[in-house]
């Protein structure tokens, strides 16, 4: 095992990579793949560097956490900057359309509240939310437990939660509510 700890980056030609050539690499490789996408024409210059950077550090940090650290693998930029595969390119990219579409809807109910001085719409949407949630949560199980012990959690439930909460959480920011972890 301590040898393990000791294995080094390698191309395919077998050479041993440098962390300074990677990272610089892995910022031109990052930003290529963002333009051939257009993003540099939807980006403003801050937003394009923040997601070059998120891409190009993140591809090299995934590429290595997700392989087993006991094995040797082969680096390969086009297979971590992959959009499709098991890369961080694909997780920033689901992350960032999931954002997207619970932002969207959320900004419709701020934008109404906003022009028409309507915070009850607000207050009726978290209602609604609340309500849903609970038959959610009252039909669909997140955890299961047997004698007390987590027997199994159901993660994209568990997830649904979590996002449930933070939109939430900024509706009662938005409100003057202060929110309380348990009561």
């Amino acid at each position: 095992m301590g040898s393990s700890i000791k294995k080094k980056f390698k191309t395919r030609s077998g050479d041993t990579v440098k962390l300074a050539n990677l990272l610089d690499e892995g910022l031109q490789k990052s930003l290529q793949k963002l333009k051939e996408k257009k993003r540099d024409e939807v980006l403003t210059p801050e937003e394009l560097k923040a997601a070059q950077e998120a891409v190009a550090y993140g591809c090299i940090k995934y590429a290595d956490l997700s392989h087993n650290r006991v094995h040797d693998y082969v680096f390969s930029f086009d297979r971590m900057l992959d959009d499709r595969g098991n890369s961080a390119v694909y997780l920033l990219y689901s992350l960032v359309r999931i954002r997207s579409i619970a932002f969207k809807i959320f900004q419709e109910i701020l934008i109404n509240v906003i022009e028409e001085l309507s915070l009850h719409t607000l207050c009726d949407y978290l209602y609604e939310l609340s309500v849903t949630f609970s038959e959610f949560y009252d039909n669909c199980y997140i955890i299961s437990k047997e004698s007390g012990e987590i027997k199994d959690v159901n993660m994209s439930r568990l997830l649904l939660c979590e996002a449930t909460a933070s939109i939430m959480t900024t509706g009662f920011h938005i409100l003057g509510l202060k929110p309380v972890a348990k009561m």
